[in-house]
């Protein structure tokens, strides 16, 4: 605690896992002479350094425990809480079907048990305690390990005033309206099954798909909701907070956000690796873009964006996490707008013999060696706590925008239900969240676009009409998205729509709202085999993905992009009627060539963008943060050689470019550049 508070922290974490507390039903063991369950002399020791805590009871800890941390009785002596696949199957000894009464009622005995001692501790109280997490990672217990949890109970099947009955009445309130959409016979909603999740492309069958996942998240948004209001009913005062398992599942917690009833704050975990089996060893672009990803889901859900695990180690000694590799991982999350984390872990130790799946030893390779063992890693973490602390204006700091990327949180989850084939749709939810990661934000970081996400379920953004919205767009799109977009365009918003028009509603029902708004103008596939596409003057862009060729485009609009093989049209610009400004292309892409950068950096001049930041080398990503009269450039060398650049920005503050000059990063570095108006131009760490 004390290496901890030297290096700038002020919040521990810990798990009290209920596998070591109640190690028999009903036998609960804190305290002793060993200090192994002295939950208490922890947090004293804690307010004696001056440290906050966040405690994590669980009823999940993970952490590399035995049955994840649930206690071996529970998950030997009581099958029926198991989670199950389709089947009916168990899924894993230790997967537990959440909302299960009897799991909730050994739930509530757990906390009665922990929360009362925990609650002598909290902030409000004079303690440390100053959050608590409900669970750990919700969902990943069930899907890593194969399948959502379709226990029949819990689900409540058959039952009229069961959980998805009562879910698919609350969606289509008469039995008619669903077997029209499924294409069925059920006789009642207590008849429905849960669909059996196999790759199809008929609507009917993804529309079940998709009821059932949204049926999932609400059943986490449900399982919180009891969590909070245990932890409360037995003394709990503080905020509450939960880890999404990674960037790919933060859209899970949407309904979880939007539905808890207590104060909450929901984070992410931002590992790089934990074993080889990861598609990196260090903090590359492609991670980049899932980070960059993850924050701004967060930020546009209302959350501080906050890491829960950010890298302290890594699960495997090898491939290893080095002090190098970690530092750029740091900052690279400071720069995309992380404002508060947690090493994950800090510091190693034995595990209770007995409960641990690794080691007798949970290291971890983490700063803080089991036997007290200073390592490298502490430096570096070190120096960013310190620099953090200096630089405490940065929690402030938020992004200079260049462009917008509208979020359509239905891609992300179109993903999760295995939503691959097309059938009669031009595209997936799915297609356009890969296009989103792999073509856009690739693009805009190599062309130092300075994009942010908005959430275009709300209307915060539409009172910004300068600066220009990217919308990747697919067949579906909710029709409430389509009818903001179209007011976005009747207030004069400028917007870049691609690659297809949407065609079909939230709930795969005929919808052409925006289409309908835009001439009619619709987005054909184009089926030749090779095209050379010229877009907004640059020559032959390759064609590593797809082309849509637009058809009923208003006479007045202009052309500015074609196959030149064909001659047929696949973007266009003109100004509605209405007022605002679109540019629509039916061109979907793989970053790969300077030329996707140049044809995007055209397209968004033509909407108004105004460069934030301009970098001379396109394999640097650049960040610009501000706050009043302080800013933070961020230059990212995320490759395995050094580079050289030279960049300048325009920060909020300034009325001209400022010149920082030529830069050399090493490999897998990031550079911090603070400016202000005081003190033109200083580097931080």
């Amino acid at each position: 605690m004390k290496l901890f508070k030297e290096a700038g922290g002020n919040c521990l974490a810990t798990y009290i896992p209920w596998l070591i507390h109640e190690p028999t039903e009903g036998h609960f063991k804190f305290g002793g002479k060993t200090g192994t369950h002295d939950v208490e002399g922890f947090l004293e020791t804690a307010a004696e350094e001056g440290l906050y805590v966040i405690a994590r009871p669980g009823p999940y800890q993970y952490s590399e425990l035995l049955y994840d941390g649930l206690p071996r009785w529970l998950c030997e002596n009581y099958p029926e809480l198991h989670a199950h696949n389709i089947k009916g199957k168990m899924i894993r000894q230790s997967s537990i079907s959440y909302l299960h009464p009897l799991f909730l009622e050994k739930v509530e005995r757990w906390f009665a048990a922990i929360c009362p001692l925990l609650s002598r501790w909290t902030v409000s109280k004079g303690g440390p305690l100053a959050f608590t997490q409900f669970d750990n990672e919700m969902g990943g217990i069930h899907i890593w390990f194969g399948s959502l949890d379709y226990n029949a109970k819990t689900l409540g099947l058959s039952d009229p005033m069961g959980r998805f009955p009562k879910f698919l009445e609350n969606r289509y309130r008469e039995i008619s309206r669903l077997n029209k959409l499924y294409e069925t016979t059920f006789a009642d909603f207590a008849s429905v099954l849960p669909p059996v999740p196999l790759p199809t492309s008929r609507l009917a069958e993804i529309r079940r798909m998709k009821d059932f996942f949204n049926f999932y998240q609400s059943m986490l948004a449900e399982y919180a909701n009891i969590l909070c209001s245990l932890m409360q009913q037995y003394g709990i005062d503080t905020p509450f907070v939960h880890n999404s398992a990674g960037p790919s599942m933060n859209a899970w917690f949407k309904p979880m956000v939007d539905s808890i009833r207590y104060p909450f704050i929901l984070g992410s975990d931002h590992y790089y690796t934990l074993g080889q089996e990861w598609g990196q060893n260090n903090p590359t672009p492609q991670h980049a873009t899932q980070i960059f990803t993850s924050m701004e889901m967060l930020r546009v859900m209302g959350m501080p964006p906050t890491v829960f695990e950010l890298p302290g180690g890594s699960l495997s000694d090898w491939p290893p996490i080095t002090p190098h590799d970690a530092k750029a991982c740091y900052l690279m999350n400071i720069a995309f707008g992380m404002k508060a984390s947690n090493f994950y872990i800090f510091t190693g130790g034995p595990n209770i013999p007995g409960t641990g799946t690794t080691s007798d030893i949970y290291d971890y390779g983490a700063a803080i060696g089991p036997r007290g063992e200073i390592r490298p890693l502490y430096k570096i973490q070190k120096d960013l706590g310190l620099f953090l602390k200096k630089n405490s204006w940065l929690v402030e700091a938020e992004h200079e925008t260049g462009v917008r990327v509208g979020l359509d949180f239905d891609m992300p989850i179109a993903e999760n239900y295995g939503w691959e084939a097309r059938g009669e749709l031009a595209i997936t939810p799915a297609d356009s969240w890969r296009f989103i990661h792999r073509g856009i934000l690739s693009t805009a970081f190599c062309a130092s676009l300075s994009p942010t996400f908005v959430d275009l379920s709300k209307e915060s953004w539409m009172e910004d009409l300068g600066t220009p919205l990217i919308v990747v767009t697919s067949a579906v799109m909710a029709r409430p998205i389509q009818e903001q977009l179209v007011r976005f365009l009747k207030n004069g918003g400028r917007l870049l729509l691609l690659p297809v028009m949407p065609t079909h509603d939230e709930n795969l029902e005929p919808c052409t709202v925006l289409s309908d708004h835009l001439n009619g103008v619709i987005t054909v596939r184009n089926h030749s085999q090779f095209t050379r596409v010229t877009v907004a003057g640059v020559a032959n862009v390759y064609m590593n993905g797809e082309v849509f060729f637009l058809e009923n485009l208003p006479s007045d609009a202009k052309i500015v992009g074609i196959d030149e093989i064909s001659g047929r049209t696949l973007a266009a610009q003109w100004k509605p009627k209405d007022g605002g400004e679109v540019l629509i292309m039916g061109f979907r892409w793989l970053h790969a060539k300077r030329e996707h950068e140049l044809m995007l950096i055209s397209l968004v001049k033509n909407l108004g963008f105004k460069a934030k930041v301009i970098c001379s080398n396109p394999n640097i990503w650049v960040t610009l943060r501000t706050t009043g009269k302080q800013s933070a450039l961020f230059l990212m060398n995320l490759l395995s050689a050094p580079m050289e650049t030279r960049v300048k920005c325009r920060p909020a503050w300034s009325k001209k470019m400022i010149d920082t000059k030529n830069h050399k990063l090493e490999p897998m570095s990031v550079k911090v550049i603070l400016l202000s108006e005081n003190h033109k131009l200083r580097y931080g760490l």
